[in-house]
């Protein structure tokens, strides 16, 4: 309870660092799509079928407040997670490694403005908690079940093109365990924490 109340304050420190500057705000709506990855590298190895963990795709909501270019990115997405490092025969692996959530995300986000290309080119880095709702089956054998909620926090960058189009990069650091060992189980414990890395293109409206 102490770590989810923590990221729930930086959650509503984010959005009060932009708040005050609402009225003047550029608010934009658009939509997302894009695909979980185990191994990042910046090749078109990042694609290939074995380096695939999952997709996503959903609706995007973002504020910036004009030429200081900070404000925010909320968004509601639709997750299919898969976890290829399981190794554990015990589990029921179809259960344990393919789990579907609806995921919001609400990160701090810094446009860096460059001037006279901005509005052709304009990188930006972000940051902000991530909450993730279990809506696929909890069970997974007779010792283990994922848990309804994870939390984790986002690290990333990416670039807006022609002011509406945006890539980016992002490394999701899980802060919950994603699964729970049952209290009758005496085997085998296992880290159940989701860290990934998450390639993702949207347009904004």
């Amino acid at each position: 309870m102490k770590l989810l109340k923590s990221v729930l304050l930086a959650a509503v420190a984010a959005v009060a660092l932009v708040v005050p500057a609402k009225a003047s705000a550029q608010i934009r709506f658009g939509v997302k799509v894009g695909t979980e990855v185990n191994k990042m590298k910046f090749s078109k190895d990042v694609l290939k079928t074995e380096n695939r963990a999952g997709f996503t795709g959903g609706l995007m909501l973002e504020g910036t407040v004009p030429v200081v270019g900070i404000g925010f990115d909320l968004s509601a997405m639709y997750v299919h997670r898969v976890n290829s490092a399981v190794t554990d025969a015990a589990l029921n692996m179809d259960s344990y490694r393919k789990r579907d959530y609806i995921e919001i995300p609400l990160n701090l986000k810094w446009k860096i403005g460059i001037p006279v290309i901005s509005r052709i080119i304009c990188p930006y880095i972000f940051t902000g908690p991530d909450f993730a709702f279990l809506c696929s089956k909890k069970a997974i054998s007779n010792a283990y079940k994922n848990k309804s909620v994870d939390i984790s926090w986002n690290f990333g960058l990416g670039v807006q093109l022609i002011n509406h189009l945006q890539i980016g990069a992002s490394y999701g650091l899980g802060l919950t365990g994603a699964i729970e060992t049952l209290t009758s189980y005496e085997g085998q414990k296992i880290d159940g924490k989701n860290n990934y890395w998450t390639i993702t293109a949207a347009w904004l409206f």
